[in-house]
């Protein structure tokens, strides 16, 4: 159901590889709402993703960038504005990716210039994607900007390795770059935190099933799906959330707020 809570605003959404992805959803749901804009993702990832069929789908146009490359960055964001004819409302950043994790290599035997590579695409990439942002003043007043973080940040999960670090800096760039965004331009930022979810990246990190069980059961609402995730998205980019920012937002549940739950202890 659409209310054109979007109607009019132009955005970029970073990260849609496939349909189980949470960028997909939003992308969906934004353009529901009436919204237009541009997708984004590594030209590697363009390459095995579907997000050629979301772009025809919804009438995006897609644009390759590495969001650790600067100029990449620029690029992107002055072909978005051309393309969708003015300055952005909205920008997801819903990007990740260990090559620890990846390659099973345990959080105490870490490879540290696979970790520097972690937080440059999963973490400095935001700070490096607003600070291209404001100089090329690319983002409207009251302008919404939001990446997708996970409670790793504050607890610890083991096999999420490094992620757990990136997330937390990810976190802390957003509380800082929206000071000064906000001062300049009114502009918020914010993260979300989301529950498990069933993507294509979340399920490959070593023991997701187990752990996406264990919030399901420990959540009293349950875990919050990519869908809900996506309506969440929606209501953050648009102007009922005008005073929220510098924020971590938990979407999970109630996951974030729990002790324990006789739920899921045994007799």
């Amino acid at each position: 159901m659409s209310n054109n809570l979007l109607k009019g605003k132009r955005g970029i959404i970073f990260g849609a590889l496939d349909d189980q992805s949470i960028a997909w959803k939003v992308a969906e749901a934004v353009a529901a709402q009436g919204a237009k804009f541009t997708l984004t993702n590594a030209p590697v990832a363009l390459r095995f993703g579907k997000i050629q069929q979301l772009g025809e789908k919804l009438d995006a146009k897609i644009i390759p960038a590495d969001a650790t490359s600067l100029d990449d960055l620029e690029a992107l964001i002055t072909q978005s504005m051309e393309e969708l004819g003015g300055p952005l409302d909205f920008i997801l950043h819903s990007i990740g990716m260990s090559l620890n994790v990846r390659k099973n290599r345990p959080y105490t035997d870490v490879n540290y210039e696979w970790m520097h590579k972690t937080f440059d695409i999963s973490a400095i990439s935001f700070h490096k994607l607003m600070q291209t942002a404001m100089k090329l003043e690319a983002i409207s007043d009251w302008g919404s900007i939001l990446a997708l973080t996970y409670i790793a940040a504050q607890r610890v999960f083991p096999d999420y390795n490094e992620m757990a670090e990136s997330k937390a800096l990810l976190e802390s760039f957003a509380r800082s770059f929206g000071y000064h965004f906000g001062v300049k331009n009114k502009v918020r930022v914010n993260t979300l935190s989301q529950s498990p979810t069933w993507t294509t990246a979340g399920s490959g990190v070593k023991g997701f099933k187990e752990f996406f069980n264990y919030a399901d059961q420990m959540s009293p609402l349950g875990n919050a799906t990519a869908e809900e995730c996506a309506n969440y998205c929606v209501f953050l980019f648009s102007d009922l959330s005008r005073k929220i920012t510098m924020q971590n937002l938990y979407h999970d549940g109630g996951f974030s707020s729990m002790g324990i739950n006789p739920a899921i202890v045994e007799d």
